[in-house]
């Protein structure tokens, strides 16, 4: 069972650091072609994502509490609350719809 997510950690990790080393090893300061570019940026956020999905569905027993409490991060995040302040209070509200719920 360890492995596996061991397996899933590293694949992670070479799936999103080996197409931002590529430029280091070919020369290149900067990629030209947008779409390249847009693509490599957006790996950390599908990757971000896969992480935090599942989180969100089983968290509490209740699939409505992960949606409560990622409605709020969501929200919070569209204020432009800081990441850390966001994440507080998201886990705090989730917290508590367990404790109270």
């Amino acid at each position: 069972m360890m492995n596996d997510y061991l397996i899933a950690i590293i694949g992670m990790a070479l799936a999103t650091q080996l197409p931002r080393l590529i430029p280091a090893f070919t020369g290149t300061d900067k990629i030209k072609n947008r779409y390249v570019s847009r693509f490599l940026s957006s790996i950390p956020l599908a990757a971000l994502g896969t992480l935090i999905i599942p989180g969100i569905f089983t968290v509490g027993g209740s699939i409505y509490i992960g949606l409560l409490g990622g409605l709020i991060s969501l929200t919070l995040a569209y204020k432009g609350i800081n990441i850390m302040l966001n994440i507080v209070i998201s886990s705090l509200f989730v917290s508590a719809l367990i404790y109270f719920i």
